[in-house]
């Protein structure tokens, strides 16, 4: 009897709880959904760029599936530094020299193995004259998703550090008890975001200090540029954070957010080939706050971009930040109407 009456409990509860109850079946069809959509689409087939190539390469190439184009030399190469091929096939004298564009080491395998097999009946020799625009023959998978990595970690826990904090102040009856001053719900934001703003920079320091140093992930740009990109990424999880534990009455309800707000950040960060999935796919990424994180450190990481390449990134960081600060500000009404 005793264990049937807490059973009945705990369904109660849950009846009344009708947001854990939503979350709980709703969360995993959506993440569910998203795989579905992910995983689900076509290979990806190497986007490769010729100069002067015979008709029968182009035809092996093509029937391989390769998305092949011819171009002027130059066009070509303007081409490949935009992220447009992963590939150019130059021919010079009959002799073909190779350019990868090699940010994405996966992308390069696989177009060294489409124009091997386009080249070598003709070529006995397996040792082509093979550059790479970015990147190196021997770079990992990890120094390509490194950057990523970083991004991901710092806004996921800084999302939840500070979603579980603002929450506790508010199951404590601190926030009720501030908002019985005369602070203003903004400057109640604005000190709150500053208090751990100061916290991010440290952490952000030392999480790409860390991973550059120690870990050894590739780094060619600006270490500068770097921080400042994981700053804004901090700043981003803390504004999110602390408008979704708004609505969040304990700390199970704030976890419960995660597959909804963090997982779909990892499927559109670039971890997964954003150009094999659907246009409709395709254009939510661009909702996706760590899509712009990923763009700008794989561009001063791997690529070694300056600021004139991230602009755009900052300025869509910083505008969520901006959003938040005034989303958490109208978000306290509902803890005080004045």
């Amino acid at each position: 009897m005793r264990v049937r009456a807490v059973m009945l409990r705990i369904l109660r509860q849950l009846r009344h709880d009708k947001r854990t109850v939503a979350l709980m079946i709703i969360a995993p069809i959506f993440v569910l959904t998203l795989m579905y959509f992910i995983f689900g689409v076509s290979n990806y087939h190497p986007k490769i760029g010729v100069i002067n190539a015979p008709l029968s390469f182009v035809n092996k190439l093509e029937d391989k599936e390769a998305e092949v184009t011819r171009y002027s030399e130059g066009g070509a190469y303007v081409a490949i530094r935009d992220g447009k091929l992963d590939a150019i096939v130059d021919f010079q004298a009959g002799v073909p020299k190779i350019q990868f564009e090699g940010s994405d080491p996966n992308k390069s395998k696989g177009a060294l193995q489409l124009i091997q097999g386009a080249l070598m009946p003709a070529t006995q020799s397996g040792n082509f004259d093979t550059k790479y625009l970015y990147g190196y023959e021997d770079m990992t998978l990890f120094d390509n998703f490194g950057p990523i990595l970083i991004g991901f970690f710092v806004f996921f826990f800084v999302f939840l550090i500070s979603g579980v904090s603002f929450l506790g102040e508010r199951n404590t009856g601190t926030l009720e008890r501030i908002l019985a001053t005369p602070l203003r719900r903004w400057e109640l934001v604005i000190g709150y975001t500053l208090g751990y703003g100061a916290f991010t920079i440290v952490q952000s320091a030392i999480i790409a200090w860390y991973s550059i140093t120690v870990l050894n992930i590739m780094m060619i740009g600006s270490f500068f540029l770097v921080l400042v990109i994981t700053f804004l990424t901090a700043m981003v999880g803390l504004t999110i954070g602390t408008f979704v534990s708004a609505y969040a009455d304990n700390e199970l309800q704030m976890v419960q957010f995660i597959p909804v707000i963090v997982i779909p950040q990892i499927f559109f960060s670039g971890l997964f080939d954003l150009s094999t999935m659907s246009p409709a796919l395709q254009a939510l990424a661009k909702f996706m706050p760590l899509y712009y994180v990923a763009d700008a450190l794989r561009n001063i990481m791997v690529k070694g971009k300056g600021w004139e390449f991230i602009w755009f990134d900052v300025l869509i960081l910083s505008l969520i930040c901006v959003f938040f600060i005034f989303a958490n500000v109208i978000a306290l009404k509902k803890h005080r109407k004045i």
